[in-house]
């Protein structure tokens, strides 16, 4: 199994979905169950309905899983396995208080040292500990051996007994921690492979000390992702899918940043043929909103043009022609409705051509149907006398709501069956 493990205290980003992509794609090609984890072990700062919204945004991406555990549920579990450490002398009751922890941590500091803990309460005489009424934590007890992990872009990482410490597994408030939580948790989910970011790096070896001080054999393999960096490195998706963005072309670029795939337009499914965990770049990958945008933009021209046309409010083929005209200067489905919301729209003229446009208006209201442009702009012209240069503009404008834009003649092709809709 795999599994994404989302957080309900925030909107679900960048870094999350790519998070999301691989663990998908990976377990595609291994025949393997996805496991979608909702990470609610912090109540205070949970949103009531993010778990649902980033549910519905993996569904809109075509990432399908097994089931949904909430982190929360496995409670007993945890306090149990905890229990099973303390009995085992694995674990440790530990009365230091959070004052104490800090003053050691700024003696460190002070002496410009790495800070750990130094295990002051891990051998502790039963008596004082059964009688101690002090609030405590529960630390395991840190290794004395290697941690080696397989991580498969890092490489297999070795962490030395002496750069971990006896962390906290259970809080004060008997809540487990949230490497505690996790290592728990793939544990029972029968995890095989995680996926995450390159930030979570060091939560790995503690994981595995977990799991194998509970004698549970199976070695989890990792693969940390090198984090995703510039000024948008933490957009919403759900302000992508707002701004117009399409599910399939957001999926594209994230699985094509820090890859080299044979072509660089090419869907989910695709992705599951090439896709190699082994061939990911190492180093870090910037989010260019621009090259989102072209990658946007040649999705948008691959759909069915009825297809097209729902997405600026129609289902009607000739509208989803109008908008891959538009595509020439749009990039969203946003700013394509604007675009065609423009020629619907009541057009707003300048004062000095109030006149001319509401005898021009009048005209159009009144012609017969033209199937070609030059017989309908001749018409026009005839009847209402304007000079060219005029005539052209108040044309555009009363035809797109715009100044500028696409060859209007190319426009009226798409446009002429609603002539009487967009002239009011």
């Amino acid at each position: 199994m795999l599994r994404f493990a989302s957080s309900p205290t925030r909107d679900m980003n960048i870094g999350d979905l790519r998070v999301a992509l691989f663990n998908y794609i990976v377990s595609k090609q291994r025949d393997e169950g996805l496991i979608i984890r909702i990470e609610d072990l912090d109540k205070e700062r949970n949103i009531e309905g993010k778990d649902e919204e980033t549910i519905g945004i993996l569904k809109l991406l075509g990432i399908d899983y097994s089931h949904v555990v909430y982190q929360s549920q496995n409670f007993r579990f945890h306090a149990a396995m905890a229990l099973q450490l303390l009995h085992e002398a694995k674990a440790f009751n530990c009365f230091c208080s959070p004052e104490w922890l800090e003053k050691k941590r700024e003696e460190a500091k002070n002496n410009k040292e790495t800070y750990r803990y130094d295990d002051a309460c891990a051998n502790l005489p039963a008596e004082l500990v059964i009688d101690n009424e002090n609030p405590f934590t529960v630390r395991i007890k840190k290794s004395e051996t290697p941690i080696i992990i397989k991580d498969h872009i890092k490489g297999e990482i070795t962490f030395k007994p002496q750069d971990l410490e006896s962390f906290i597994i259970m809080n004060e408030n008997k809540t487990p921690t949230y490497n505690f939580a996790c290592g728990i948790d793939d544990m029972l989910g029968d995890i095989s492979l995680v996926i995450r970011d390159e930030e979570q790096m060091n939560d790995a070896p503690k994981e595995d000390l977990i799991r194998t001080s509970l004698g549970y054999e199976k070695k989890i393999e990792y693969a940390h992702l090198p984090a995703i960096l510039g000024e948008n490195n933490a957009l919403s998706v759900k302000w992508l899918l707002e701004e117009g963005y399409l599910p399939s072309a957001i999926a594209n670029y994230l699985i094509l940043m820090g890859n080299k795939p044979s072509k660089e337009i090419f869907y989910l499914v695709d992705a599951i043929e090439w896709f190699d965990l082994k061939n990911i770049s190492k180093e870090s990958e910037y989010f260019d909103i621009d090259k989102l945008r072209d990658i946007n933009k040649e999705h948008l021209r691959a759909l069915d043009t009825k297809e097209l046309s729902r997405y600026v409010g129609f289902a009607d083929a000739d509208i989803g022609e109008l908008a891959r005209v538009y595509l020439e200067e749009a990039s969203t489905t946003k700013e394509l409705k604007s675009k065609i919301g423009a020629i619907f729209a009541k057009k707003e003229v300048p004062k000095e051509f109030a006149e001319a446009v509401k005898t021009m208006s009048e005209i159009i209201k009144n012609a017969p149907y033209f199937e070609e442009f030059d017989d309908f702009k001749n018409y026009i012209m005839k009847e209402s006398r304007l000079n060219d240069k005029i005539f052209s503009k108040l044309l555009r404008l009363l035809l797109t709501g715009a100044e500028d834009g696409p060859d209007i003649s190319l426009v009226y092709k798409y446009i002429k069956n609603y002539i009487g809709e967009i002239v009011k």
